[in-house]
């Protein structure tokens, strides 16, 4: 019996192990697989797009993301911004409302006029639905308000929705300007994200994405009931919608793979402000439809377990033993470093592969904590507000 149990100790680590490296190398065969998608030679569009930009509280960052936008190569008649001011407290409001008076196509809805502040907790979607209420455009974009975008990210967007007839679009996120080991570990995250998000959908393994670098035809977000089933949740305007589309258009869900289509934004500069996103984002896990991105993300949460628990087979079976949890640490040192290797190569931030070492220490206490945490915490603070 006690045999048995100390082949387990060993045996459950490694299967665990077997899987993550097959995971991550699956992922860069499908990231490979994946094409790349240019805009086609004589490109003239005809899609009237809607950008939505759900914004609180962002006077320090809106104009930067405003900038970017207004100066898109894509036709200026052919796109609209909506800002959905949701409840600022600052001068966001303002400052969009003076940089609108210079952009015809810019304008800005206070959220306060449709939703009351303690009418949801689900705020960001309900300023998305709104948008969609007032949208004149065929495609809808949505963005954040603390996100720049580049020249051609509109052009991108559009002429991959008009040749696809694509249902749901996901395209890259990343950060930028990192100032500490902190922001560098989330912009190598991130990198594995944007591999794992194009990957899953191409081989159609899972569905993933980020709100930040969305669009979808407003007439399929009416299809399938917009956020109704998912609105309670404060999170999930990207993913659970994503699902929600999938269901319907299995086939139309796309990922558009274009370093120029790229929205960047900025890594949480303090634990406190990271912990509190990621445990929003980890929240919801338990509402995905789409059961194998739980199951994978529960094996890595898993593995990573192992990893930290197995100097305990050092203390029950003795110090020969050691050897075996230096190799799973090495297991996943060895894989994430082709993982992100690859992928900094592909965004060119090869820079961020001299932090990879200290963020492999960061990657399993990151995963141990909020994965854990996740599962006690069913409220967090976000925006300045108390949500579930």
């Amino acid at each position: 019996m006690a045999q048995g149990w100390q082949i387990a100790l060993i045996a459950v680590p490694l299967g665990l192990a077997a899987f993550y490296v097959f995971i991550i190398f699956r992922y860069l065969y499908g990231w490979r697989l994946l094409p790349e998608w240019n805009i086609p030679a004589g490109f003239q569009p005809k899609t009237k797009v809607s950008v939505l930009i759900p914004a609180r509280n962002e006077a320090g960052n809106i104009l930067a993301c405003l900038e970017s936008i207004s100066q898109q190569s894509y036709p200026t008649p052919l796109f609209e911004v909506i800002v959905l001011d949701d409840h600022s407290e600052d001068d966001t409001f303002f400052l969009v409302k003076n940089f609108s008076q210079t952009r015809n196509n810019v304008r800005i809805v206070r959220l306060n006029d449709f939703v009351k502040s303690g009418d949801t907790q689900s705020f960001k979607k309900k300023a998305i639905e709104t948008g969609i209420s007032l949208a004149a455009g065929e495609l809808i974009v949505t963005t954040d308000a603390d996100c720049i975008v580049q020249r051609d990210w509109l052009a991108l967007l559009v002429s991959f929705f008009e040749k696809k007839q694509a249902k749901f679009i996901a395209a890259p996120v990343n950060f930028y300007g990192e100032k500490n080991l902190l922001e560098r570990f989330q912009s190598l995250d991130f990198l594995g994200m944007m591999c794992v998000t194009g990957a899953g959908i191409h081989l159609r393994t899972n569905q993933m994405c980020n709100g930040a670098n969305l669009s979808y035809p407003r007439q399929v977000f009416h299809e399938v009931g917009g956020f109704e089933g998912i609105d309670h949740l404060a999170s999930g305007d990207d993913m659970l919608l994503m699902q929600k589309i999938a269901a319907h258009h299995p086939s139309g869900i796309y990922f558009l793979k274009n370093q120029n289509a790229t929205v960047f934004t900025q890594a949480k500069p303090d634990w406190k402000s990271f912990l509190s996103q990621r445990l929003r984002w980890a929240t919801k896990s338990a509402s995905y439809q789409d059961w194998r991105v739980t199951a994978i993300l529960g094996m890595v949460f898993l593995f990573c377990w192992a990893i930290v628990l197995s100097p305990l087979a050092v203390v029950f079976l003795g110090w020969k033993m050691a050897a075996f949890a230096t190799t799973l640490f090495l297991v996943k040192t060895i894989a994430d470093y082709f993982f992100l290797g690859e992928m900094a190569r592909y965004f060119r931030r090869q820079d961020l592969m001299k932090s990879f070492l200290a963020s492999q220490l960061l990657h399993l206490a990151y995963i141990v904590c909020v994965g854990t945490l996740a599962n006690l915490i069913k409220r967090y603070e976000w925006k300045g507000r108390r949500v579930k």
